[in-house]
Order: structure tokens, then C-alpha cells, then sequence
């Protein structure tokens, strides 16, 4: 339930914020990366949740985008049908 919970925290972000989200998650990825490598960290589990919380951010930005060009293909053909008519 956590998963979807934070899914649709998430699709309430404007593209902005998972941006920036998106960031961050890189970020801690890659220090808890070098912290095992050095034995610092023993709980490996968390770059799996971390993972899969980029991934979801990844696919919304996606969708994001789709949605977006979807909408300009509807709106630039309503604008050649305006001009037809």
C-alpha cells in the first residue's frame, strides 16, 4: 500500500518537483553506492527502494510528456479544421 500511496503523492508534483526529485534519488543512489562499497552501510535493501521510487518518477515524467504532446496534436487539429471551415 506504501507504493501506491507515494504513486499518488507523486502524480500531484508538477514536472518541476519530480525533476528535482528525480535529482535527489540519483544522488542518494550513488552515496549509499560508495558507503557499501566501503562497509559503512549494512541495510543494501535501501537502494532497491530507491530504485524502484526513481523508476516511478521516471514513468510519470514520461507520462507527463506524452500527455502533454497528445494534447498540442488535438489542439493543432482542431486548428486546421477552424482554418478548413
Amino acid at each position: 500500500m506504501k507504493a501506491k500511496e507515494e504513486l499518488k503523492e507523486l502524480r500531484l508534483k508538477s514536472t518541476g518537483e519530480l525533476q528535482r526529485l528525480l535529482k535527489l534519488n540519483r544522488e542518494k543512489l550513488r552515496d549509499i553506492r560508495f558507503k557499501i562499497s566501503q562497509s559503512q552501510v549494512k541495510n543494501i535493501r535501501e537502494i532497491r527502494e530507491i530504485k524502484k521510487r526513481t523508476a516511478r518518477i521516471i514513468s510519470l515524467l514520461n507520462a507527463k510528456k506524452e500527455e502533454k504532446s497528445e494534447k498540442n496534436v488535438v489542439k493543432e487539429k482542431q486548428d486546421i479544421i477552424k482554418k478548413k471551415k
